[in-house]
């Protein structure tokens, strides 16, 4: 089976200011078989600071969501993220396999190709690299 990159991210939401306002961009990623979510959690800390943790279909907003969700995330995935949130905050564990890029990892490793390295490099960072960028005009 051909499968593409795999990728993870863990967003916070300072303050549990958190919303569905996710959910159509991602039923929309994965509708476009721009991507399949693999596994997706969400996870929280209470005012004691103590962790919880909630699947996709009891998220509001999240019904929806075709995923094939459960298995990937462990407890100890679910601590590693919490590790980070402060009491009263939320944060959502996503992994999801970047389908559009199946074809070119597949022809990677045909080619004997292997992976060295790869990172996401955050917005704010690419942004304000671009933006020191001379004008092309």
């Amino acid at each position: 089976m051909t499968i593409g990159p795999v990728e993870y991210i863990v967003v916070g939401f300072p303050g549990n200011e958190f919303h569905g306002a996710i959910a159509p961009e991602l039923i929309a990623l994965v509708e476009s078989g721009k991507i399949r979510i693999l596994d997706l959690i969400f996870i929280g800390k209470d005012a004691n600071g103590d962790t919880v943790s909630f699947e996709v279909e009891d998220m509001p907003g999240f019904a929806d969501v075709d995923a094939d969700v459960g298995g990937l995330i462990s407890p100890e995935d679910i601590e590693h993220a919490a590790e980070r949130l402060e009491a009263n905050s939320s944060a959502a564990l996503l992994i999801w396999e970047d389908v559009w890029a199946a074809p070119f990892a597949e022809s990677l490793r045909n080619s004997g190709g292997i992976l060295l390295e790869g990172a996401r490099i955050p917005h704010e960072i690419i942004s304000a690299a671009l933006d020191g960028l001379p004008s092309a005009e």
